[in-house]
């Protein structure tokens, strides 16, 4: 199929700092809607938390009040290609429970 020129956002996805336990939990039970380049975390949340990309391996650490970019659209091999989170990819936060929320929202490109 064919790619539109233009660039569309899954769904804004929320998890409540409070939450927090110390074994990982999904921020997007599900996975992501749509195969994104671009995924990020924000926090606004009182506390710092592990982020793992499969459930239990740490992958990335938060700092609180912080985001973290991951922008994956110039990284694809060989020159020229696209490399794009999963539909489907699920992103995993641990850490001690604290105030305000975790976010993630991610970008992709549509098909005509």
């Amino acid at each position: 199929m064919a790619l539109k020129n233009t660039i569309a956002a899954v769904p804004l996805k929320t998890f409540a700092s409070a939450s927090l336990t110390g074994t990982y939990q999904p921020i997007n039970a599900g996975g992501l809607t749509k195969a994104c380049f671009t995924i990020r975390l924000m926090s606004t949340s009182s506390t710092d938390v592990t982020i793992s990309y499969d459930g239990t391996t740490d992958n990335d650490y938060l700092v609180a009040g912080t985001t973290l970019q991951l922008p994956n659209q110039s990284n694809g091999q060989p020159n020229n290609f696209v490399a794009s989170f999963p539909s489907s990819f699920t992103v995993w936060v641990k850490g001690t429970a604290g105030t305000g929320s975790l976010y993630l929202s991610g970008y992709y490109q549509p098909q005509v």
